[in-house]
């Protein structure tokens, strides 16, 4: 509040803040790779807010492809802007992009390359090259959602696509993983030709940040505080899911954890027809998590394995091993358990 400008309150800029657009430049092309300049990021609200303001410059419809499991919510912004959602298949490997080319009045694709939500894992190098060709040959866009880009635990982290075709690639980020989805604080980078439109759809003044959180936000990340807060916080969660995986390998060998390279979540891989079950029991135990066939995209055809999603981020760390516990005790017993005890039944 000290050092701000008087200018800063009044009416706010729809572009946001040159203190904080100059600080994401500079952040964004160190940590992720991002090729920028402050005049091609506009500040929102995070990332369902980016969608809402894309969505409403026309730019994506009326046919949008999307990764086959994914937020029902995004889908559904998609939805209500008359704009159709293709999914793509997955596989360890990500999206497969190359199929981009073969579905007709395609305007734009979202991908979350850095870390699938909710399968895990990073889009494989030569389907990122297939993105960018496709949006370079038919004109499309990508939209990149940088999900869980900053944590990553068992190799540097993955460049962003970004930084393949900034003219084609919209690198779409927001502070609700690194910090909190409190703080309504998001970002876009884009394309010189679509800054306008963009800036036009939102409107003539800031109707959705406040000045004083991209002011915080801007001297957090000049400070150095920002870098230090992701980098303790990389070491907590990385011990926190270790302590998941040694768990689970110890109390429940038979479910397998995939997804843990990166992140804030896991996916645990249930026997078939054991999803809807193991929701129950977690209910029962107190614990909120959700089960991996509620990110399907209704229109996916690949195969529908049952699973777990379980953030472990969010309980404090007094509660974590109980938490453990818990899910331990609402997980299904190995298939050969379950025959047997119907058996005696």
């Amino acid at each position: 509040l000290t050092a701000a400008p008087h200018e800063a309150f009044g009416p706010g800029d729809p572009h946001g803040r040159p203190e904080l657009r100059r600080a994401l430049a500079d952040y964004l092309a160190r940590a992720r790779g991002v090729r920028t300049d402050p005049g091609r990021i506009v500040v929102c609200s995070g990332f369902a807010h980016a969608l809402r303001l894309l969505s409403g410059t026309r730019l994506l419809r009326p046919r949008m492809a999307v990764e086959s499991y994914g937020l029902a919510f995004h889908r559904s912004l998609l939805s209500s802007a008359g704009i159709r959602t293709i999914p793509l298949p997955l596989d360890a490997d990500g999206a497969l992009t190359d199929g981009l080319a073969t579905l007709d009045g395609l305007r734009a694709a979202l991908l979350t390359p850095a870390h699938q939500f909710p399968t895990g894992g990073p889009l494989h190098p030569e389907r990122r090259a297939a993105a960018v060709a496709w949006a370079r040959e038919s004109g499309g866009l990508v939209l990149e959602d940088d999900y869980d880009g900053e944590f990553r635990y068992d190799r540097r982290p993955v460049g962003a696509v970004q930084g393949l075709d900034p003219d084609r690639v919209l690198y779409l980020g927001s502070v609700s993983k690194s910090l909190s989805p409190a703080l309504r604080l998001g970002w876009m980078v884009l394309p010189d030709q679509l800054v306008d439109r963009v800036l036009a759809a939102k409107g003539e003044r800031e109707g959705w940040t406040g000045v004083i959180d991209q002011l915080t936000l801007a001297d957090f990340i000049e400070s150095g505080g920002y870098d230090g807060h992701v980098r303790r916080m990389r070491q907590r969660y990385r011990r926190r899911r270790d302590q998941l995986v040694a768990t689970l390998a110890e109390r429940a060998p038979h479910v397998r954890v995939s997804g843990i390279a990166a992140g804030l979540h896991a996916v645990l891989e249930l026997p078939p027809g054991t999803e809807r079950s193991a929701l129950r029991a977690a209910a029962w135990q107190g614990l909120a998590l959700d089960g991996l066939g509620g990110y399907r995209h209704p229109d996916a055809t690949t195969p529908h394995p049952d699973g777990l999603v379980v953030g472990y981020a969010t309980p404090p760390e007094h509660s974590f091993a109980g938490a453990l516990d818990a899910l331990c005790r609402a997980l299904p017993p190995e298939q050969t358990e379950l025959a047997e005890l119907t058996e005696l039944t």
